[in-house]
């Protein structure tokens, strides 16, 4: 059963669907693009939300659904300072925060901070984590492996550039990019209330579980 207590404005009638709206008290969710496996009987999910099947062999997805709005974020950048210092130096300021509860974990954060082409060397401090500079990325990669909810880290360096040569482009100042694992973390705010098996017929033990886990796609801050 997907969030019961929230109804949709608009009814399914096939194995795909667009605008679907879930409502609660606190939050809205709207999915776009919902669709289901073959298996899925549609008349259970219209009446109350639940999702019941009776599964193929192998794995499968269940149902798949685009979110575009109302996001939850797991990680935000509360402040980032990149500035060009005369024409030789770039001194860089970040800070990455946790907006989940402190018993989860952000697992295998990497932050890449975007530097000029024309970098001599490079320095950087960290309250978390690990950073270093990559010239095939042209970018200071910082590395978290295990980010807990809650935390904050901060990262602060600079780069020191080479003088720039006749055809040298402008600095474009690339978006930093985030990507991370949050296990047990669903950004979309849809969670599974009830899941029950049923198979009567050989009585097969069964072990239920239920695991959320966030991943970034494209993650990125402008600076």
């Amino acid at each position: 059963v997907i969030d019961p207590d929230r109804k949709p404005h608009h009814r399914t009638t096939g194995p795909s669907a667009s605008g679907l709206v879930h409502q609660s008290s606190d939050r809205t969710i709207q999915l776009d693009d919902v669709t289901f496996d073959r298996c899925v009987k549609l008349g259970r999910f219209d009446s109350d939300r639940t999702i019941s099947f009776v599964p193929p062999d192998g794995e499968f997805e269940l149902m798949g659904y685009r979110i575009t709005d109302n996001i939850i974020l797991p990680f935000h950048l509360p402040q980032v300072s990149v500035r060009e210092i005369g024409r030789n130096r770039v001194e860089y300021h970040v800070t990455v925060k946790a907006d989940f509860l402190p018993q989860l974990l952000g697992m295998n954060v990497q932050v890449l901070i975007p530097t000029p082409s024309n970098v001599a060397k490079t320095k950087a401090n960290t309250t978390g984590g690990k950073a270093k500079y990559d010239p095939t990325k042209k970018a200071i990669v910082w590395r978290i492996k295990r980010f807990p909810g809650g935390a904050e880290y901060t990262l602060t360096g600079e780069a020191e550039l080479l003088q720039k040569t006749m055809g040298h482009t402008n600095w474009s100042r690339p978006p930093i990019r985030l990507s991370f694992q949050v296990p047990m973390f669903p950004a979309s705010g849809l969670k599974v209330r009830f899941l029950k098996v049923s198979e009567p017929k050989f009585q097969y033990e069964t072990v239920k579980w239920v695991r959320y886990i966030t991943r970034a796609g494209s993650y990125e801050v402008r600076i």
